[in-house]
């Protein structure tokens, strides 16, 4: 797969934001393709932010992906799922969703991503980036990390932890598709601007 974007946009509510209302200003920003994240939220909360972000996502024409959760994307339409290394397994993902729908995979080393690119993902998570973000990393991975994995595989990759606006051009030019920010992005006083000026940067000629 192509990604549509060079800012691959989360949707967790830790800042206050109510989930469909973050969902719909990040979609007026221009957002293509965005991840619903409620580590939190009962099943029956999920679904229910899932299934009208969907439908926002698809009136726009914009990627929506599930986070974790196989049977919520599969409940809500979604487009897609992505699996941390301890959700369910990337086979019993695609055999539920079918070979239609999309499913990322989180990696920590060239190792993991290489095993999720065999094992059929469209495309990866690499990460953390850099120390601090929402999981207040210690120490990232690092831009060096994360050019070994492009180097290593041809999925598109999706760099994330600890990346803010500054850091996007380098970790684009380190060989990331995309960049996943939390943090920078929902704590922003104006969230709609801040994303308008992470689009508005000039992603390198591949």
């Amino acid at each position: 797969m192509k990604l549509p974007s060079h800012f691959y946009a989360i949707v967790d509510p830790f800042a206050g934001h109510e989930p469909a209302a973050l969902a719909a200003m990040m979609l007026d920003a221009g957002v293509r393709v965005m991840q619903l994240r409620l580590k939190d939220a009962s099943g029956r909360d999920f679904l229910a932010a899932a299934r009208a972000i969907s439908a926002m996502c698809h009136r726009r024409r914009a990627i929506f992906i599930v986070n974790d959760r196989v049977d919520i994307a599969m409940l809500s339409e979604a487009d897609g799922v992505h699996l941390g290394q301890n959700d369910i397994p990337l086979e019993a993902g695609r055999r539920l969703l079918g070979p239609g729908k999309i499913i990322g995979v989180s990696t920590a080393s060239v190792e993991m991503a290489r095993a999720a690119e065999a094992g059929g993902a469209d495309y990866i998570g690499f990460g953390p980036m850099f120390e601090g973000g929402l999981k207040h990393t210690r120490q990232g991975k690092g831009l060096h990390n994360l050019a070994e994995v492009r180097a290593a595989v041809k999925l598109p990759i999706v760099a994330i932890g600890g990346i803010t606006e500054a850091s996007v051009p380098e970790v684009l030019a380190a060989g990331a598709d995309a960049a996943a920010i939390i943090s920078d992005v929902v704590t922003a006083p104006d969230v709609a601007a801040k994303i308008r000026s992470i689009l508005a940067i000039e992603p390198p000629a591949r």
